[in-house]
């Protein structure tokens, strides 16, 4: 890895390839059946994919935060259903086992994420508490070994798929706020667990969200996570600091896949007898995107640095999100409108990557809850 640079050069050229060979040619077979083949699966936990992120004692190939967004630079240039198969493994479905489980946990479910035996979940949105996650009201409610586990989560990425879920829910009732959260590990085939339909949305087919109802659903004492009531929004805040440089190496990587397609068509396409990309209103567009792709690329590795090096991200990691996300928008746009009639129809791949895209601004804290998060640091550090 970085750590070993040749390893490293190794895994992010395999993965290039990868994405070059196996995974563009079925896009669009993806968008068409909304599935994933089981054969692109197969490869996928072939080459680790499961286990990126995850540490290399139970299997996984441990990958710093800069190693982690360099990957996901290359593994974005597919569609993004390709990554949030694996994305959910590496990042929020395992990150709160693999930074506050216990031992017997980690031990228990870190091997299998990371061989892709199983699939992990997120469980923390709710019908009423998305951005306002400390809101939730999900109750867990002790009762002798177990746990009682009533409430319903919503737009559970690879919920219809995992195997586990890392569900948060309120075990102090008399607490308001995130102090009164715990986290616990799910098992899918638990009574009381049911699935709703999988929800039809504007774009990713392929990578399936659903709501996840617990009806009275008894989890052993032993899967909360970290063994202790009251740790779970902390928890949660942490995998997402994680999850949001990995969002916004991921919209930069779609970003550098869509303007790569679209210079190739200006340069192909030709009108009043010449290129479209001769034409210097067509080059200010290309120009921008370019710009605004360097400038996400270089926030984002230079807070994946700042992690790896233990300094606390919350802020950068919000402004790599925020930037990233809102650049990835303005790219695709401009890319439609140098395409022109053609970017509105789905002959060329930059239709849906325009849907595709309209995601990242939302998930993993929407733009305006990262416009809170950095304003209330800088002012928190202000007043220090």
């Amino acid at each position: 890895m970085i750590r070993d640079q040749e390893t490293l050069n190794i895994l992010l050229h395999s993965v290039s390839r990868f994405v070059r060979e196996q995974l563009v040619p079925v896009e669009e077979e993806v968008a068409e059946t909304d599935t994933i083949p089981e054969r692109i699966v197969a490869q996928m936990r072939e080459l680790g994919l499961f286990g990126l992120s995850i540490p290399e004692e139970y299997g996984g190939l441990d990958l710093t935060m800069e190693e982690e967004v360099l990957f996901a630079f290359e593994i974005a240039k597919a569609s993004p259903a390709f990554r949030s198969l694996i994305g959910t493994n590496n990042g929020i479905g395992s990150q709160g086992i693999v930074i506050d489980g216990t031992p017997e946990q980690k031990e228990k479910y870190l091997p299998r994420l990371a061989s892709g035996e199983i699939i992990g979940s997120f469980a923390l949105t709710e019908p009423g508490s998305g951005s306002d996650a400390a809101s939730l009201r999900a109750s867990a409610v002790r009762d002798g070994d177990h746990y009682v586990i009533n409430g319903t989560k919503r737009f559970i990425t690879n919920a219809p798929e995992a195997s586990i879920f890392t569900v948060m829910a309120r075990t102090d009732p008399a607490k308001k706020g995130g102090s009164g959260i715990s986290a616990f590990v799910v098992e899918a085939g638990s009574p009381g667990i049911s699935l709703g339909k999988i929800d039809k949305k504007m774009g990713q087919r392929g990578a399936h969200t659903c709501d996840v109802v617990f009806e009275n659903c008894r989890v052993p004492a032993e899967n909360l996570i970290g063994g202790r009531e009251g740790i779970g929004f902390k928890t949660a805040m942490k995998v997402l600091d994680k999850g949001r440089l990995h969002i916004a190496a991921v919209s930069v990587g779609v970003a550098e896949r869509m303007l790569a397609d679209t210079l190739r068509y200006a340069m192909e396409r030709q009108q009043f007898g010449q290129p479209i990309a001769d034409f210097q209103l067509i080059q200010a567009m290309l120009a921008d995107s370019k710009a605004e792709i360097y400038a996400a690329r270089c926030m984002v590795i230079d807070a994946a640095r700042k992690r790896d090096a233990g300094e606390n991200v919350s802020t950068e990691a919000s402004c790599s999100k925020m930037f990233a996300t809102e650049m990835c928008g303005r790219v695709a746009d401009r890319c439609v409108q140098i395409h022109g009639g053609a970017g509105y129809v789905s002959d060329y791949a930059i239709e849906r990557f325009y849907r595709d895209v309209r995601l990242f601004r939302i998930y993993e804290g929407t733009t305006q809850i990262q416009q809170i998060v950095i304003a209330r640091n800088m002012i928190k550090d202000a007043q220090r």
